[in-house]
């Protein structure tokens, strides 16, 4: 080993390494070069070229400016001020469908309600009685053969009555 200090104890009896920690520094060869703190050579020390990575980290570590943050806010506001409006009809939609569902119910109570009620009138209605009652007391008669008069209808819907009706 002429003249290397690598892994080789020096006149001191310490190692290259615990040197190396002290200066920051690992002298090779037998020319000694002038010792430089280590905050002074990181500063010299920067490549000219940048890497990708390092592009990212220094866009990461960019510091956000006030206007950045006001769009930020401002979208975050509106995004959050269009989740409620959506939260807010699906609700009301909810809503309306329950609501429909209860009048529907309400309505077929309802028809069958009034289904009985008519099956109900209509059983107890005697025709034979409103005949009688007709016939008797309120002096009606049969119509006779003369007095029907039946007419044809050529589609439409009225009919046109160009005399009287004979009593």
């Amino acid at each position: 080993m002429s003249g290397q200090n690598r892994g080789s104890h020096g006149r001191n009896g310490k190692s290259a390494n615990s040197t190396r920690r002290m200066y920051d520094s690992y002298v090779d060869g037998s020319a000694v070069r002038k010792l430089q703190p280590a905050s002074a050579k990181r500063q010299h020390a920067r490549p000219a070229v940048q890497t990708r990575s390092a592009r990212r980290n220094v866009v990461k570590a960019a510091p956000m400016n006030m206007g950045y943050i006001a769009v930020a806010a401002t979208a975050f506001v509106i995004v959050c001020c269009v989740l409620m409006s959506y939260i807010k009809l699906q609700s009301d939609i909810t809503n309306h469908i329950e609501n429909i569902s209860s009048l529907e119910s309400q309505l077929n109570e309802m028809k069958l309600a009034n289904d009985e009620t008519y099956t109900k009138i209509m059983s107890s209605i005697d025709l034979e009685e409103i005949k009688r009652i007709a016939v008797n007391e309120l002096g009606m008669k049969y119509a006779k053969e003369g007095q029907v008069v039946q007419y044809t209808g050529e589609g439409n819907d009225y009919v046109r009555q160009y005399s009287e009706i004979p009593k």
